[in-house]
């Protein structure tokens, strides 16, 4: 039933939407007569036009849970405790995680797509890192990249199709970070597949693979397949092996440096 239900959201209609939509209209009715019996003769405000919202009132009043709720909050706290001299961000949410940042700090932003809006603390540069310019090497002591790595080489954002892609970006990131210098990182965990073009998600063992050569875990944290933040979570073979349970969590790594890459290394990438 999931699955139909996907499939029509894909197709651009929403039955639950659609459903609350028409309840909706019926008490926007009933509660426009009612304020303007209420008006009577008073004229401070006259009715403009039209403007119904139907589905607000079977909503939440927000989230406190999910992906982009927890690692935003839990590694910008992070990054205000360890007050780096210079933080890098690739590709997470502006309006989440960086704009969390930019209330106590300066940060650089890197994203292969345009950004038009100027704010102060926020330095924008379009690059795409899967391609590294050599003036980067070495450039900062921290740098974060929350849920973007997924989504490199797989054409969603007009970047070029690269089956290697999050490889290379791993790569690159971990040559523009100094040596001891902190990385930041978020990804879908679960069985290792790609859903294309949305995003890949990987196991806890490829991951810890891939990182072991340069870095050194410091922490590692994880959001569940109901949306539940996890903190400081011991990496047993048990919970490698089994990912912790996800089909679709997130992994948060907090990683240093330790290593300079060196060659192609990352399983040379061809």
């Amino acid at each position: 039933m999931l699955r139909i239900y996907s499939l029509i959201k894909f197709l651009g209609f929403d039955p639950v939407l659609f459903l609350n939509n028409i309840r909706g209209l019926r008490i926007y009715l009933k509660d426009l007569r009612l304020l303007k019996k209420q008006q009577g003769k008073d004229t401070t405000f006259y009715f403009g036009k039209k403007y119904p919202v139907l589905n607000n009132r079977f909503s939440n009043a927000g989230t406190i849970k999910g992906h982009y709720f927890h690692q935003d909050l839990y590694v910008g706290k992070k990054i205000f405790n360890a007050s780096p001299q210079k933080h890098v961000d690739v590709g997470s949410r502006i309006d989440g995680f960086v704009s969390h940042l930019a209330v106590f700090r300066e940060i650089e932003v890197f994203d292969i797509r345009k950004l038009t809006s100027n704010v102060k603390e926020i330095i924008y540069k379009q690059k795409d890192l899967m391609n590294l310019d050599d003036s980067m090497i070495n450039y900062c002591d921290s740098i974060s990249s929350l849920h973007a790595i997924e989504h490199f080489g797989l054409g969603r954002y007009g970047d070029p199709i690269d089956y290697f892609g999050h490889l290379k970006a791993i790569r690159n990131i971990t040559k523009i970070l100094k040596p001891n210098g902190i990385f930041y990182f978020s990804v879908p965990i679960g069985k290792q597949r790609i859903e294309f073009n949305a995003h890949r998600v990987f196991s806890i063992k490829y991951l810890l693979e891939i990182f072991e050569e340069n870095y050194t875990l410091i922490s590692f944290s994880y959001v569940n397949d109901k949306g539940d933040l996890f903190e400081d979570i011991q990496l047993t073979d048990s919970n490698i092996r089994n990912n912790l349970g996800c089909v679709w969590g997130c992994g948060i790594f907090e990683l240093k440096k330790v290593k300079e890459v060196e060659g192609l290394s990352y399983r040379k990438i061809p």
